[in-house]
């Protein structure tokens, strides 16, 4: 498998990735282990939903893969669950590219 487990439970999939997959149902006041730092949750992170593994300013890109894939729309704090109510997808977004053709 690409990527780096945490604990068993999460997995961070590039070096440059801001959020960590959950691997499991993860909850709230339980910790992660990761890069010599522990990442507090601060509420309950579904499976297959993603963690945030640094601060994430309103604003800034979050990113998976290695890739951005949203846009933070207020600030993310490591621990957050980092779903649609605290960023926006950029992925397959046909209206957020150069080239949007006239249908």
């Amino acid at each position: 498998m690409k990527g780096e487990t945490i604990d068993d439970r999460a997995l961070v999939l590039d070096r440059d990735d801001t959020v960590a997959t959950a691997l499991a149902d993860l909850e709230a006041a339980s910790s992660l282990s990761y890069d010599g730092r522990t990442i507090e949750l601060t509420e309950n992170v579904p499976f297959g939903h993603k963690v945030a593994m640094e601060p994430i300013p309103a604003g800034d890109p979050v990113r998976k893969y290695g890739s951005v894939i949203a846009t933070a729309t207020e600030a993310i704090q490591p621990g957050d669950w980092v779903h649609t109510h605290n960023c926006e997808s950029n992925r397959g977004r046909g209206d957020t590219t150069a080239e949007v053709s006239d249908r």
